[in-house]
């Protein structure tokens, strides 16, 4: 596990994470890839495109989202983590889940990253988990839960209570023994256009914690609202340059579900990077 893992350490190259929903009502791709058959073409095809890391998640997030219980969860992601990790050797396999019986069945088929989208609020025993396993733990800052988290959310200052939040909830992880852990502002989990964008503008503060910082605003509804109400099937632009001004500000990973257009956007970042490497620099503060 540990060799795998030193893909997680930042290194010269942003790494891409790519999405995989085995769920039927996902906001973008819900019920593409939700039989085992499909789910394995799309981890090929991801991989073939450059992905690093493949998020396998079982129930939807998306606001409104109603909540699935843990043992069809498992039934979901655990019969296509026990072919996948064994088909594809290179890659590295996450677990996109809130709990964890489902976060434990996936370590227990070879998966080698959690990633919590309530940055253990809901179960602090994923951080026991990811220790015990020798596993990377995603904590990600959501306010509220997928089913009511856009109803009206409040802050006074979204940049700070943001990464006071990653920074006190990876001190808990590191003290339970994660040694391998990622940071994600949560963009749209429980925050306004406004709050997105004032996040966005003020990465270089999350991207000073000593972690590998992961942005996903892969198609959200941020950049609807930015381009005239545009339908996910024409936010690709929008999650590019999002995802860009991540980049240049230091993040590590990029969650995607366009796998071929992020990779080559990294690409391009790097070869201007490698010539002027100063404002580019991925290494953290």
């Amino acid at each position: 596990m540990t060799d795998r893992l030193t893909k997680l350490q930042l290194q010269r190259r942003p790494l891409v994470m790519g999405v995989l929903n085995l769920t039927p009502d996902s906001f973008s791709d819900g019920g593409r890839f939700d039989t085992r058959s499909r789910a394995l073409r799309r981890i090929e095809e991801m991989a073939a495109q450059g992905a690093a890391i493949i998020d396998i998640g079982g129930e939807s997030t998306r606001p409104g989202s109603e909540p699935v219980p843990a043992a069809e969860e498992i039934r979901r992601v655990q019969p296509v983590f026990d072919e996948a990790v064994k088909a594809f050797p290179d890659l590295l396999f996450s677990a996109d889940t809130m709990k964890a019986d489902v976060a434990k069945a996936a370590l227990d088929a070879g998966a080698h990253i959690v990633n919590d989208v309530s940055g253990l609020q809901r179960d602090p025993e994923k951080a026991r988990l990811a220790a015990e396993y020798g596993a990377a733990l995603v904590i990600m800052h959501a306010q509220g839960v997928p089913k009511t988290m856009q109803q009206n959310p409040q802050y006074e200052d979204v940049v700070a209570e943001v990464r006071q939040f990653l920074e006190t909830q990876a001190a808990f992880a590191a003290q339970a023994g994660v040694k391998y852990i990622i940071t994600d502002p949560g963009i749209g989990f429980g925050k306004t256009t406004e709050h997105n964008l004032a996040l966005f503008a003020g990465l270089p503060e999350l991207t000073r914690l000593p972690y590998p910082l992961l942005m996903g605003a892969s198609r959200k509804s941020l950049i609807g609202h930015l381009l005239d109400a545009r339908p996910v099937d024409g936010r690709l632009a929008g999650t590019l340059a999002l995802h860009y001004h991540a980049l240049m500000a230091g993040a590590g990973i990029i969650r995607v579900h366009d796998v071929q257009e992020a990779s080559d956007s990294i690409r391009i970042f790097t070869a201007i990077r490698d010539v002027s490497p100063g404002p580019y620099s991925t290494e953290p503060a």
